[in-house]
């Protein structure tokens, strides 16, 4: 069953083009390790600096195996761009 990871993400003042490029390019990274089943990159429509990235797994443990592979990519524009962690959690589907 397919359980989707959520970050939601604020991009620092000036930064929201930048964290958006980011972003599209995290997801298009991560569609290419084994156990994802894809990844979407939305903006809030009432506020430009909010980011939500939901990248979709076979399984929590799925997305764990590759933490070692995950951490190789170039996440140097991404942290740039973030005004404070991201949050980030598990959620199960229950409706599709």
């Amino acid at each position: 069953m397919t359980t989707a990871r959520l970050y939601i993400m604020h991009a620092k003042e000036g930064y929201d083009a930048a964290l958006e490029t980011a972003l599209r390019d995290l997801a298009t990274a991560v569609v290419a390790f084994p156990g994802s089943e894809g990844a979407e990159v939305l903006r809030d429509a009432g506020n430009e600096r909010r980011f939500v990235l939901i990248e979709k797994w076979a399984s929590i443990e799925a997305h764990e195996a590759i933490k070692a592979d995950f951490k190789k990519l170039p996440m140097g524009p991404l942290m740039d761009a973030l005004d404070g962690p991201p949050d980030g959690s598990y959620y199960d589907y229950l409706v599709r």
